[in-house]
């Protein structure tokens, strides 16, 4: 073993020790859950800025309209220049932990506070629909698995959302947006036994330590990984035990792989 990957193995085992005799955990926070993150981007446009104003970010397990709506966790509220978000750049609007099932709908929640930018430095108001109140619907109809990181863009396409009304110098907004999904990863879960006996868990992909975590009552997981082949180190936190190597480890996209239960001796 390198002197770094032992040293690496050596640091990752104090921070388990440190969490589990200090009883914090890492593996069961949100454990069971979805990752979702909503982000948005833009198709450009012909001004110099277009500024939204985000108000809310709402999903919807089920089939109705009017009923079933939840706001996602973690979202940012704030106006966010569209133009600033062009070429496969983009923002994260809402970080949140859901369950698992099918989301039906997502809903982007527009404030009154919309503005453009036209090319001779003219700040205009948008006007907004009076049905625009309720918020901008899409379907999605996408599976979400526990434990599993997703990401979903909304693009916004700025050239047919924005329209002239009326008298000259007047904009219109009807958001014509695009959604889809992404899983970003998959995830290793197991259980080590005895499990009063803490370990720290290494995921490495050739020599590379790509992720990390420790047993919290002989159960781990690794969330959020790239789709490969890895093996795992485990090091228990009682010295007289030996590390254990399990090598083949197939992390598929969007998946949790559930390894055989590792026994510390």
């Amino acid at each position: 073993m390198s002197n770094s990957l032992r040293n690496l193995l050596t640091g990752t085992l104090a921070l388990a020790g440190l969490c589990y005799f200090s009883s914090c955990s890492k593996n069961e926070n949100n454990s069971g859950q979805a990752h979702l993150q909503v982000a948005l981007t833009d198709g450009p446009g012909d001004f110099k800025a277009v500024y939204i104003d985000v108000q809310d970010v709402n999903i919807n397990y089920t089939d109705s309209d009017d009923n079933g709506w939840q706001s996602l966790s973690g979202f940012r509220k704030g106006r966010y220049n569209l133009l600033t978000l062009v070429n496969d750049k983009d923002t994260v609007l809402a970080d949140a932990y859901i369950k698992s099932g099918t989301i039906k709908e997502i809903r982007l929640v527009l404030g009154d506070d919309n503005w453009v930018v036209t090319h001779d430095g003219d700040s205009v108001h948008l006007q907004t629909p009076s049905g625009q109140s309720s918020g901008v619907k899409l379907k999605l109809n996408s599976d979400v698995t526990g434990d599993v990181l997703y990401k979903l863009v909304l693009d916004f396409d700025v050239a047919k959302s924005i329209h002239e009304a009326g008298a000259a110098g007047k904009f219109m907004l009807k958001p014509v947006i695009r959604g889809f999904m992404q899983a970003q990863g998959g995830a290793i879960r197991g259980v080590t036994t005895p499990d009063s006996i803490a370990a720290a868990v290494l995921a490495l992909n050739g020599n590379d330590t790509v992720a990390s975590t420790y047993t919290d009552h002989g159960h781990y997981l690794i969330k959020g990984i790239s789709a490969g082949t890895y093996t795992l180190h485990f090091i228990p936190s009682d010295t007289l035990l030996s590390t254990i190597v399990r090598s083949g480890v197939t992390v598929t996209l969007g998946q949790v792989t559930t390894v055989d239960t590792v026994k510390l001796k």
